[in-house]
């Protein structure tokens, strides 16, 4: 997973491509905490960083829930055929 993930670059991707990034994301926290645990991790900052993504990824899956951000390729400009 790339080092600090945009909510820009989060806005453009699709749902099933969230779910992705959040299991990955998940996965390398907990490997991460399992190293720190054994005295391995290199760099706690990563830790950090990576708790960060996850929040984030949440963050564009509640507000899409709640029709604050719009995902990809979903037309919500229904509204505009003229009805009033």
């Amino acid at each position: 997973m790339a080092s600090g993930t945009k909510a820009h670059e989060l806005d453009e991707m699709n749902d099933v491509d969230l779910e992705t990034r959040l299991r990955e994301a998940k996965e390398e926290l907990f490997n991460l905490r399992f190293q720190a645990a054994t005295g391995q991790l290199e760099s706690h900052g990563r830790l950090r960083t990576v708790k960060k993504d996850i929040a984030r990824i949440y963050t564009v899956v509640r507000e899409r829930e709640l029709g604050i951000r719009v995902a990809p390729g979903s037309n919500d400009d229904d509204n505009e055929d003229g009805a009033a």
